[in-house]
């Protein structure tokens, strides 16, 4: 069997830009601005309004927090979350993501999987018929 290996994003070269813009120029923009560079989607759900809790978050990552915890997972992630640490909850436990700049305008979502890969064993004795002659270490 081949031996697996990490996938690791590939470098970039130079600054990263999000539709022609440096993430020192996303940070100045004003909030209309931001949004109008967005997909339809995303776009769409900042126009509606964020909820409380999404005020919240927001304003905990402008409070200068280096690490926040959250269950909102359909949370866009905006200019100003790059470099924090967001533990994203999966369902069952948080698990620990480093914002990058090559993240803005997905959902913090996107990040956590919230399932787990499946690995079966061999069959226990008596489930099959070929079971009897499997040894019992």
């Amino acid at each position: 069997m081949a031996k697996k290996t990490k996938k690791k994003l590939p470098r970039r070269k130079g600054e990263f830009t999000y539709r022609g813009h440096t993430t020192s120029e996303l940070k100045k923009m004003s909030f209309q601005e931001f949004t109008d560079l967005l997909p339809a989607s995303q776009r769409r759900k900042i126009s509606r309004g964020f909820t409380e809790d999404h005020k919240k978050l927001i304003q905990r990552v402008k409070d200068g927090r280096t690490m926040v915890r959250t269950h909102l997972r359909d949370m866009i992630i905006l200019p100003e979350m790059i470099g924090i640490d967001l533990e994203i909850h999966n369902g069952k436990k948080f698990s620990m993501v480093t914002v990058q700049p090559e993240m803005i305008g997905h959902y913090i979502g996107e990040y956590a999987l919230t399932r787990n890969i499946v690995r079966h064993g061999s069959a226990g004795v008596g489930a099959t018929r070929s079971s009897k002659f499997v040894p019992l270490k």
